[in-house]
């Protein structure tokens, strides 16, 4: 079931990020939409599509906000609408600290990946983002079923390996470097994409087990049902948006420099 949808998701997902524009905003929108009623349901089960509302138009806000190429008032927004949910939330009795974060830890990642997708070979950078996120989770799930060993954090996340977290990091760079080779993305070499992947697998690694800290916390199992074999929206994106500030931050450091 993985696998099934996975063959389903990522030609969709790459599709719209190759047409851009509306095609690429309806994709953010849509997905940013799913993670507010997931996040609804998982932190506030006690008034969820109140709270999935609230983190939704947060998010929508931001993302036309981005879309429109004003990023630092899209950041203004995701911070003043991180205020507005909490008191929002505290009227509804449930936990205020809880809606304003997920306005922050769904946001920045949307604001982040349209910001990438406009840039100068924007398409090539989120193809590399999805290449090494999924490539990295992918190969982590088979080495750490495989191998088996001891367990990377098994408070939070019992089912994880230092072998996976191993294979993972591996498939990452070589993810990156093919990338690169493949792809234009300017001045980055294979061995550049490689130290890339690098980063971005392990910063994959580190979202995937933060959801399952938030799971544990919120006593849940998954974060939702929309997708076969992977639970909810959230627990198929948790790398990628860890991943997406790592290749956006690499990104800002070409520009800085004058290498694209």
């Amino acid at each position: 079931m993985r696998v099934a949808s996975a063959l389903i998701l990522a030609p969709a997902a790459i599709a719209a990020t190759w047409a851009g524009g509306g095609w690429f905003l309806v994709l953010i929108a849509l997905a940013a939409s799913l993670m507010a009623i997931e996040w609804g349901l998982m932190s506030a089960p006690a008034a969820p599509n109140r709270i999935s509302v609230a983190v939704g138009v947060a998010l929508l806000a931001a993302i036309f906000a981005t879309f429109g190429g004003y990023v630092s008032l899209a950041l203004v927004l995701l911070v003043f609408s991180a205020v507005a949910a909490a008191l929002f939330a505290r009227r509804m009795g449930v936990g205020a600290i809880d809606a304003a974060y997920g306005v922050l830890y769904l946001g920045w990642p949307l604001i982040l990946i349209i910001w990438l997708r406009g840039t100068e070979s924007g398409f090539g950078f989120v193809v590399l983002l999805f290449a090494v996120v999924w490539a990295s989770d992918s190969l982590a799930y088979v080495v750490g079923n495989i191998l088996k060993g001891p367990k990377l954090w098994p408070r939070f996340s019992p089912n994880k390996t230092w072998s996976g977290f191993f294979g993972g990091l591996a498939a990452g760079m070589i993810a990156g470097a093919l990338s690169a080779w493949w792809l234009d993305l300017g001045a980055v070499t294979p061995l550049w994409g490689a130290m890339l992947g690098l980063a971005a697998a392990g910063a994959t690694m580190a979202g995937d087990l933060w959801e399952s800290a938030l799971k544990r916390r919120y006593g849940v199992k998954d974060a939702g049902a929309l997708i076969p074999g992977h639970g909810g929206l959230l627990d198929r994106v948790d790398g990628l948006m860890f991943a997406v500030v790592v290749v956006a931050g690499a990104r800002v450091f070409l520009i800085a420099t004058g290498q694209g």
